[in-house]
């Protein structure tokens, strides 16, 4: 047997299935009968170094909540925000942390395990262990108060019970280093995954078909140059899109020149999406293609070994055996062993046509880290290209702009060259060694538009063909790795709103991100228009959706909470619209489930969109008879740039969503910053807390606040000063 092409090596994989633990089950170490985890016992040189730490350390709260942090050194500061990032919600800190470590399942349950196994193909935590001991010490430094931040914070709160990490360990910062929402890894199939390495999955095949990868939210980002604004200065738009609270807002300083406020991913020290006194990036979703599938060709030895053919010669298959823990129903702990398989292009992740494929992506930890810190201290374009040359951002386009004046639209700064003879964008012949990777390109090899003369740039998830518009860079002079994204409605909203304007303020930018025009239905609707008027005069269904025809006729195609109109046009929406009949039967199917649902077919649209958290669970769940209020926008499918994709949930009839806007600010830059800002909900994940929705009204109307971001700026809106640990 040559290659493999059966059942009988595809199917031998595993070490221990379901009913063949490792060890059996074992028990959790320290696990209470309630299955919370009791942190371990500190030892005295921890309090002692952990106190000394806190006391270089201020953590102030405004009336917002929000903690602005002062430290004596950049360490102190990352000390004081990690502490207070698990004051506002330690159960997001530690899953990040269970997700990024791939030990998820020893929380959740054997249902996790393939997603750990997915991660622990990528993340080894001994190869972390080494990387963070040859790390520079600069940034051990950092790690190191990390981890005592999270362990003084444990310490401190003996009545916070950890799922699993009773201790953090400066090392486990690597594992999670850049900050964005599905990330590289999760292109990688779960369900083609498990179908290669379980054994029990024997139903599965090849051929099962299997959802695209999907981003799983978008972003919009606009930077403005000081010749097309009021004042002189430079603006930003800063309005990501992914989950719901899946960041924190924070501002943290030191002695050492770091001055960062903007959107923390929960368990992160960095500033993922912000500003500081003098430069503001704003990172959105890229649809470049920078993540690769290698197609092996697998040769059993007579002894058994595996290799794979790599040009004229054989290359041995590596192995390496992974032992994952999951939680069993009874509380305990058990565990699963998988050998598992790489070739130099990267771990085997499923086979397809008798091949096994490998899947190649960017595993930079600590440059990832450094990058994603490093920025944050920048001070003009000059310096974050620098730290951009670290080449280790490799899933986000970046907008941003500086108190010099300077914007730019930039494309992920890892993107690997490659023979462009070949698709990349399927599995590429991984015996034929032209198909490798051959180095990275240089940062000025990539599209990008710097300074365009157009005097903007921006990006919605779209291509970056349209970045800075007629100034944007052409799609004939670059590799068709390059252009795998395509326009979308929100990138022409935005040209619309932007081209043949001069006079922006910060107030316009916030009016440009909230703006209504839904584009989208402006080329639809008039197709149902259409159908209707061939509807022949006295046919039942022209009399019958005559009323419905008529409320659409005269829509601005405008969101609004009280727009009847858009609530019938996004129900319409639901359905089929191929043909002319189709767009007729999805209307009345839309007038339908409004009058069921709603008791009439002309409900406001803010009757039916609401926003509603009602506890601190990861997964919201919510309920139509609990309080929640109106959200006039919808889903940026329709054009809207501020976006809400609400949806029916289990059990209701009002629209909620999970995602969409999360942190919006308007930055104005230089020589001293302005910048407005809102959340969804509110900074703390704590229901009791007063800062749990204190700002929805303002998210859902789009009212931005005023940032605290000079100490003059918190006078008279201090909720309270302390120490951690105090």
């Amino acid at each position: 047997m040559n290659h493999a092409q059966n059942n009988g090596l595809s199917r031998r994989r595993i070490l221990g299935g379901a009913a063949g633990l490792a060890a059996g089950a074992v028990a959790a170490a320290g696990l209470p009968s309630d299955g919370a985890l009791a942190a371990p016992p500190q030892t005295p040189p921890d309090h002692a170094r952990w106190n000394q730490q806190a006391a270089h350390v201020t953590i102030t709260r405004d009336d917002w909540g929000i903690a602005h942090v002062v430290g004596k050194t950049d360490a102190h500061a990352v000390f004081g925000m990690i502490y207070a990032q698990a004051e506002d919600d330690f159960n997001r800190v530690e899953r990040n942390y269970l997700v990024s470590l791939g030990r998820l399942a020893e929380a959740e349950g054997e249902s996790a395990i393939w997603q750990d196994l997915r991660q622990r193909l990528f993340i080894d935590p001994e190869v972390l262990k080494g990387l963070y001991a040859n790390s520079p010490a600069w940034l051990r430094k950092l790690m190191d108060a990390w981890a005592d931040g999270l362990n003084y914070f444990l310490a401190t709160h003996p009545e916070v019970r950890p799922r699993v990490i009773t201790r953090f360990e400066p090392w486990m910062a690597l594992s999670f280093s850049e900050g964005s929402i599905g990330g590289d890894i999760e292109r990688v199939s779960l369900t083609q995954l498990r179908a290669f390495y379980d054994t029990s999955a024997l139903a599965m095949t090849e051929t099962e078909p299997e959802a695209p990868y999907r981003s799983p939210s978008a972003s919009n980002g606009i930077a403005i140059a000081p010749s097309h604004t009021q004042n002189g200065k430079a603006l930003l738009l800063i309005n990501p899109h992914t989950s719901f609270y899946f960041r924190s807002e924070l501002h943290m300083t030191s002695d050492e020149g770091l001055n960062a406020y903007g959107a923390a991913t929960w368990g992160q020290f960095f500033i993922y999406q912000g500003f500081n006194d003098n430069v503001g990036w704003m990172h959105t979703s890229a649809a470049v293609d920078n993540v690769d599938e290698f197609s092996e060709t697998i040769v059993t030895g007579a002894d058994g070994s595996l290799s794979y053919r790599y040009g004229s010669e054989l290359r041995p298959v590596t192995t390496k055996t992974i032992t994952l823990s999951y939680r069993t129903a009874d509380g305990g702990q058990a565990q699963r062993s998988f050998i598992t398989y790489a070739t130099h292009h990267g771990p085997i992740v499923r086979q397809a046509s008798g091949k096994w494929i490998a899947f190649a992506l960017m595993n930079k930890p600590v440059e990832a880290l450094q990058q994603s810190f490093l920025r944050t201290k920048a001070r003009d374009y000059a310096d974050y290209l620098e730290v951009a040359k670290l080449k280790a951002n490799s899933s986000n386009n970046t907008l941003f702009a500086d108190s010099k004046g300077n914007i730019a639209f930039l494309l992920p700064q890892f993107m690997p060259i490659r023979d462009n003879r070949f698709n990349y964008t399927q599995p590429v012949d991984g015996s034929d060694p032209a198909t490798d990777w051959q180095g990275l390109h240089s940062l000025e090899s990539m599209p990008q538009a710097v300074n365009p003369q157009n005097g903007w740039a921006f990006n919605t998830n779209n291509w970056p063909w349209t970045a800075a518009g007629a100034d944007s860079p052409n799609a004939a002079d670059f590799p068709r790795y390059f252009n795998t994204g395509s326009e979308n409605e929100r990138a022409r909203h935005v040209i619309q709103q932007m081209t043949g304007r001069n006079d922006f303020t910060p107030q316009a930018l916030r009016d440009v991100a909230f703006d209504s025009y839904l584009g989208a239905f402006a080329d639809l609707i008039p197709q149902l228009l259409a159908a209707w008027d061939k509807l022949p005069a006295g046919d039942p269904q022209k009399v019958r959706l005559s009323g419905p025809i008529g409320l659409l006729r005269g829509w601005n195609y405008r969101w609004s909470a009280d727009s009847t109109a858009t609530s019938l046009a996004i129900f319409w929406a639901a359905g089929s619209r191929s043909t002319d009949a189709q767009r007729l039967a999805s209307l009345d199917a839309a007038v339908d489930r409004l009058t069921n649902d709603f008791g009439s077919w002309q409900v406001p649209w803010g009757e039916i969109n609401r926003f509603q958290r009602n506890s601190g669970a990861i997964t919201q769940t919510f309920d139509d008879a609990k309080p929640s209020i109106p959200v006039p926008f919808t889903s940026g499918t329709w054009g809207s740039l501020a976006t809400y994709p609400g949806a029916r949930q289990s059990g209701t009839k009002r629209f909620y969503a999970t995602s969409g806007n999360t942190f919006v600010a308007v930055v104005e830059f230089g020589p001293r910053l302005r910048a407005w800002a809102v959340r969804e909900g509110g900074n703390s994940g704590n229901p009791d807390s007063p800062h749990f929705t204190d700002q929805a009204e303002r998210y859902a109307s789009g009212n931005l606040r005023s940032v605290y971001f000079y100490p003059e700026d918190l006078k008279g809106h201090v909720e309270r000063r302390y120490k951690p640990g105090k």
